[in-house]
């Protein structure tokens, strides 16, 4: 009863605080700035996760920062519970570019915001095209020093469950000289799939070392998996 009250609480404040900032994003968007727009984005973010952490009495760690390197193109693989994990990296990163479904840029408000901020939106029913698009956008980004954030699994799982990796990653990794980051996370356990619930915690977000780029794919996605599995074993995430 009490995770749906939190939950309750937090979508009420999540809703007004969207359109609220949807609406005061309405003259950015005349101006066509991406820098300006991010800036927009990332102080809704910030605001969003104070909100989580204030009504749902969450605590956000952050284990292994010292591997985000700053002001370089990176390539952010991390596991994917929770739309949590669609906020996070907003916070964290210093330029970040995340690659999301082409639908999330149908939603009235956030859709053209997200655009203009510079997310990377992929139509996955488009196969081939879509890939050749997605590896073109991340090139563009990673030569503006962009952190592109990707979930490999393609999908949210539920905590301690495991999808088969999608061939994105390797294709990013394959034409990118930028440094892969694993990332693995709690974030399921306390907001989880079920939107009216919020369970109170600490959500850990841990970043693993850097993995460099290999055209590799048998040696490539071994590591990666192997990053997920030792932090997951480190902060017992599983």
């Amino acid at each position: 009863m009490l995770s749906f009250m939190r939950g309750s609480a937090f979508n009420l404040y999540l809703f007004w605080l969207t359109l609220i900032m949807g609406i005061g994003a309405l003259p950015i968007r005349c101006f066509k700035n991406e820098a300006l727009a991010l800036g927009y984005a990332r102080l809704w973010a910030k605001a969003v996760l104070r909100g989580l952490c204030f009504i749902c009495n969450i605590r956000i760690v952050i284990e292994g920062k010292e591997h985000l390197t700053t002001g370089a193109p990176l390539l952010i693989a991390s596991q994917h519970q929770s739309f949590f994990d669609g906020f996070i990296w907003m916070s964290l990163a210093e330029k970040p570019a995340y690659i999301i479904k082409q639908e999330l840029t149908r939603i009235p408000l956030v859709g053209p915001m997200l655009l203009l901020s510079g997310m990377i939106p992929v139509e996955r029913s488009a196969g081939s095209s879509a890939m050749r698009g997605m590896l073109k956008a991340v090139s563009h980004a990673h030569n503006n020093n962009r952190q592109v954030i990707i979930f490999p699994e393609g999908t949210r799982t539920d905590p301690g469950e495991r999808h088969p990796i999608q061939p994105g990653i390797v294709a990013l990794a394959r034409q990118s000289e930028a440094p892969v980051l694993p990332v693995a996370t709690n974030s399921g356990r306390y907001w989880p799939k079920n939107p009216w619930q919020k369970m109170s915690g600490t959500i850990i977000v841990a970043i693993g070392p850097q993995i460099m780029a290999s055209t590799d794919r048998k040696a490539f996605l071994p590591k990666l998996e192997q990053g997920w599995d030792d932090l997951c074993k480190t902060y017992n995430l599983s």
